[in-house]
């Protein structure tokens, strides 16, 4: 049974700015013992923080910004690292020294400098070549930019730029009273309205000590949404490869999935359907009825449709051993959801980080780190969302209350909330200002790591290759572009 009743995570004191010396000490040493960074950053306080975690542990430090705007860089020693080391110099000019791969993340840093004008690694070779891709793209996909230095039709390297929709959407967030920021938040990355919305809602929660009604369907829409996100990519993966049938069948069962969700809230993507405090819309007896009848027919049209593919000979001579992420690689590197446990690294906040119980709940890994181990693990969850789905349409209480008042910030408190997204670990971590708005606020999406995944996928492959490698991580350009 899924408990949902669990309390809010009380907000936090400020914490205590140690010195660099402690700060940088401190990091070190959790890293060693297997934390992970969750977010890294700075503020206008002149503060840099450091939020590191692994299973039921999370410790978070500051320290204030270094006098000569210089650090020794973690990023040689821990990899993971790197992309929050990145930010914070694009973000306040603080310079990582020696840091392996010093460039902005999504814009450049101060001055004249326009996104056109970014730097791309140059092979002298005359056996290397270079191909641009993006960044508009065919179809509805997002704009980045994909520059491939090649050898012949081999991959060396691939360097991927981002920015083209930075929205300042962080600065957004401390604008005005926060509990009002919803509309904004369902925007960060439009496929995870419910995962980003859900972490927004338990940080507020937190940051004002109120205690939320309907995390059952709170729950129950995060799963709806997993599923969703996840037959779209193995729609795009058959598609990829030219298997006609499983792109038409999942991206068909997708769009059953989706307008369930649009039968709850008016939405398929789940807007509107959350609030601080609990969620807009309740379900009735006839709607939860017949939400069961449909998840059940999806659960088995979507594993007769799986266990078919999978059996394909020609779509496995594609999916296997392509873009391989080794599970050292993954660890190193931090990178989170399918791209982390398709190389063996069991990393959910579901288990490791709970907001709702499920006591059977169990991490699924897949070991080759490949396309194909991605493809399935998609598959496997699919399938566990729809168990936990069933499971909560059983416990949900048609008379039960949908919203509880919401009190006022309590100032200068801190509040982490963790969740687990389609594509992995979503952190929202924010400081109250006074009663109504936030002092800072920061997100982390998943795609913020788990970009530097793909690059080292495509390494070594067949140019090809790459769009099948891209869609199998299926990664946000917006949600990283904040």
């Amino acid at each position: 049974m899924l408990k949902t009743d669990l309390s809010f995570t009380p907000a936090l004191e400020p914490v205590q700015p140690v010195t660099l010396d402690s700060f940088l000490n401190r990091t070190r040493e959790l890293a060693t013992h297997g934390f992970q960074p969750l977010a890294l950053f700075g503020t206008d306080e002149k503060l840099i923080y450091a939020l590191l975690g692994k299973p039921h542990e999370l410790e978070l430090f500051c320290t204030p910004f270094p006098q000569n705007l210089h650090y020794p860089s973690l990023s040689r020693e821990f990899p993971s690292f790197q992309i929050f080391e990145r930010e914070l110099y694009e973000e306040y000019g603080i310079i990582p020294t020696n840091h392996p791969w010093l460039k902005s993340v999504r814009h450049p840093l101060q001055g004249p400098v326009k996104i056109e004008d970014y730097v791309f690694l140059k092979s002298d070779s005359k056996l290397i070549h270079e191909v641009g891709v993006g960044p508009v793209h065919a179809g509805v996909i997002e704009p980045g930019h994909f520059r491939f230095l090649m050898r012949g039709e081999i991959v060396e390297h691939l360097e991927i730029q981002l920015g083209y929709q930075h929205r300042d959407l962080i600065n957004m967030l401390c604008e005005g009273p926060l509990a009002g920021k919803m509309p904004l938040v369902e925007t960060i990355a439009g496929d995870t309205v419910i995962g980003h919305g859900t972490a927004f809602c338990r940080l507020v929660e937190s940051l004002s000590e109120s205690s939320p009604q309907a995390n059952d369907i709170r729950a129950l829409l995060l799963e709806m949404e997993r599923v969703a996100m996840h037959l779209s990519t193995l729609s795009a993966l058959a598609g990829d490869v030219a298997y006609i049938m499983g792109q038409n069948l999942f991206a068909a069962l997708r769009t059953t999935v989706i307008n369930s969700t649009l039968s709850i809230c008016g939405s398929r993507f789940g807007k509107r359907a959350l609030c601080v405090g609990g969620v807009n819309y309740p379900l009735n007896k006839t709607l939860i009825d017949t939400l069961k009848t449909k998840m059940q027919k999806c659960a088995v049209q979507i594993q007769s449709t799986s266990e078919a593919m999978f059996a394909s000979s020609s779509l496995l001579s594609r999916f296997d051993d392509t873009g391989k992420i080794s599970s050292a690689d993954a660890l190193r590197f931090g990178f989170t959801g399918i791209s982390a446990k398709a190389s063996g690294i069991a990393v959910d906040a579901r288990a490791d980080f709970p907001i709702w119980q499920y006591p059977d709940f169990a991490v699924q890994t897949e070991a080759t780190g490949d396309v194909y181990a991605r493809a399935k693990l998609r598959y496997m969850e699919i399938m566990q969302s729809l168990q936990m789905i069933q499971e909560l349409l059983d416990q949900i209480d048609p008379s039960a209350p949908i919203q509880a008042p919401v009190k006022e910030l309590i100032p200068d408190k801190i509040a982490v909330s963790i969740v687990e997204g389609a594509r992995g670990r979503i952190v929202h971590i924010a400081k109250s200002k006074d009663e109504h708005s936030a002092l800072w606020y920061r997100v982390i999406d998943p795609s913020l790591v788990n970009w530097q995944a793909l690059s080292m996928a495509v390494a070594g492959e067949q140019i090809s290759d790459f769009p099948l490698c891209n869609k199998s991580f299926d990664l946000s350009y917006c949600g990283s572009d904040l």
